[in-house]
């Protein structure tokens, strides 16, 4: 079974090594910024409820005033809870980033300025065209990549899905999103060459590969990682707006998979698995959804991509059930090392509670309390739950180690420094607007406190309701988004075959002559949903247990049994 390979570098798709060490980054900005007091916050709840600021039309300014200057002084606003509110400057400022989407009104107008306002849309546009529903222009923009740069036995192409008019992003700002494409590689000279489509191209699955951060290069994944490619914004996207909720970047992703099946239309009928690491268990359900939902909503002249399956390892997919294991990973884990003291522990189990309290308000709406409780959770619960393990100076990602190289515990220099050489962004297409490459993009990174503790899960179920086959792996040493909470969300998901798969047995799979078993990990499966415990891995499975990896994925995409 051969592979194809997709790593999207999205404005916030990357690598899972930031995933935790960003909500260590995030908290303490997040604190030195005080964006605000929960004091300030309730207080400009209530100034918008009482606000004079009235609701208007096609034909009616925000509340008929304006300045010295002739600009409105107010700010537009979408929010479910006040879904159609003028705030005054004074009162937006107070309002924490990320609750609303905000955009500002034109900086100059003839009389009224006519400003169109759609009911799905979070910001608004004043050229009088409205909101479109889907992109008012997306193409994609590639080449080949020349053999000698990384593998020369599998075809590579690069380059970039160029957004202009997202409904997401005001003013009809531009996009620019990165991607690097592996064809299989030619094993026998019966093959087509690497510059050539392979004849049974319809016969071989495809990967798109999402990983975390959030804010950090899937091109790293791809590096450091699983790729053929081993050199001894975000990456190379860049653009005026990013990403920074699931919804944008799922119909981001939607629209490249879109618009590469129309530009390389070999391979239309290929199966597609949508794989995320990290917080990529937040991205790939979203976006195998997307995918799902948009499939069925589909009339019969639009294209329908073959959505085969989905896969997540060492994810952030429910938060709730996951928090709820980091002191028992720092205690009682499967490899005896213990890793806080007892007192310490004894102080993260006692704040559970709290953590889970603001978890449910987060995902209660989406009211103005709902999302403040997303910010506060994020605070609260890491604060309590993984702080106390990063003090320990331990690698979040693998409990046997040290941190080596604060903040992401390894040293990705030597990647940098390639990646940022002109002959390999040359040779990569790389666009000369682009930014210096770098792994993670921290301000991308604080944008999503917000959207830290939303569950995942639901749309893991309505796949799996629909027979879109599902696999949850996870290294066993790996802290931060650690086996035990993921097998526990496996264990309270919803769906239509969960007493079975809660019944089935768990068993051993795999060989692996590196892991102290010569099991490769510990399984349980039931109707096409399977969750793996990998033996002697961290957060990245793929580069601590290479063999067992691919095998894992090649067994799971094939259709085989685990």
């Amino acid at each position: 079974m051969k592979i194809i390979s997709i790593a999207l570098s999205a404005l916030v798709a990357g690598v899972p090594v930031a995933a935790q060490q960003g909500v260590r980054g995030t908290t303490q900005l997040h604190k030195q910024e005080s964006l605000v007091s929960e004091h300030e916050f309730l207080a400009a709840v209530k100034g918008i409820e009482e606000s004079s600021c009235q609701q208007y039309d096609e034909e009616t300014d925000c509340n008929g005033s304006f300045d010295e200057d002739g600009v409105t002084p107010c700010v537009w606003c979408k929010c479910s809870a006040v879904p159609s509110r003028c705030l005054s400057l004074e009162q937006s400022k107070k309002v924490p980033a990320g609750v609303f989407d905000c955009a500002t009104p034109p900086d100059s107008h003839d009389s009224k300025p006519k400003l169109i306002h759609s009911i799905d849309a979070s910001s608004i546009t004043s050229d009088g065209s409205g909101y479109y529903p889907q992109f008012m222009n997306y193409s994609l923009r590639d080449g080949t990549v020349d053999g000698s740069l990384c593998d020369p036995n599998s075809k590579s192409l690069s380059g970039y899905m160029d957004i202009t008019g997202s409904k997401y992003d005001a003013n009809g700002e531009n996009k620019h999103l990165f991607y690097w494409f592996f064809e299989k590689r030619a094993t026998s000279l019966l093959e087509k060459t690497k510059d050539e489509p392979v004849q049974d191209a319809k016969d071989i699955p495809i990967i798109l590969w999402l990983t975390g951060g959030p804010g950090c290069s899937s091109t790293l994944a791809l590096l450091f990682e699983n790729g053929p490619c081993k050199p001894a914004g975000v990456g190379f996207s860049y653009g005026a707006e990013n990403d920074y909720n699931e919804e944008m970047i799922s119909e981001d992703a939607y629209y490249f998979l879109q618009e590469f099946y129309k530009e390389h239309p070999e391979y239309k009928e290929n199966p597609l698995t949508i794989v995320g690491e990290s917080y990529g268990g937040h991205y790939a359900p979203s976006v195998a959804h997307k995918v799902w939902s948009k499939n069925k909503a589909a009339g019969d002249d639009t294209f329908k991509i073959n959505l085969a399956g989905l896969a997540v390892g060492n994810g952030l997919t429910n938060p709730k059930e996951q928090y709820q294991w980091y002191a028992e990973m720092a205690k009682n884990n499967s490899h005896g090392i213990q890793v806080v003291s007892d007192d310490v522990y004894e102080g993260m189990t006692n704040e559970i509670s709290k953590c889970v309290s603001l978890i449910e308000e987060c995902n209660a709406g989406d009211s103005f309390i709902n999302k403040f409780a997303c910010q506060t959770a994020f605070i609260v619960c890491n604060t309590a739950e993984t702080t106390p393990y990063q003090m320990t100076g331990l690698n979040p990602y693998d409990i046997r180690k040290k941190c080596e190289k604060v903040p992401l515990c390894y040293d990705f220099s030597y990647i940098e420094k390639w990646l940022n050489l002109e002959s390999t962004k040359k040779a990569l297409h790389v666009s000369e607007e682009s930014n210096k490459w770098t792994s993670c993009n921290m301000g991308i990174n604080l944008k999503f406190h917000t959207d830290w503790m939303h569950d995942f899960s639901p749309y893991v179920a309505d796949l799996l309701n629909d027979g879109i086959h599902t696999l949850i792996y996870a290294g066993d040493v790996d802290f931060i988004c650690n086996y035990l909470g993921n097998k526990a969300w496996t264990l309270k998901l919803d769906w239509d075959h969960k007493d079975e798969f809660n019944a089935a047995e768990e068993h051993e799979w795999g060989e692996s002559d590196n892991a102290e078993s010569s099991a490769a990990g510990l399984v349980r499966t039931a109707n096409g949903f399977t969750f793996m415990q990998v033996y002697d891995a961290g957060h990245m499975v793929p580069t601590d247990q290479q063999e067992v990896a691919l095998a894992m994925i090649k067994n799971f995409i094939n259709g085989g049994e685990f």
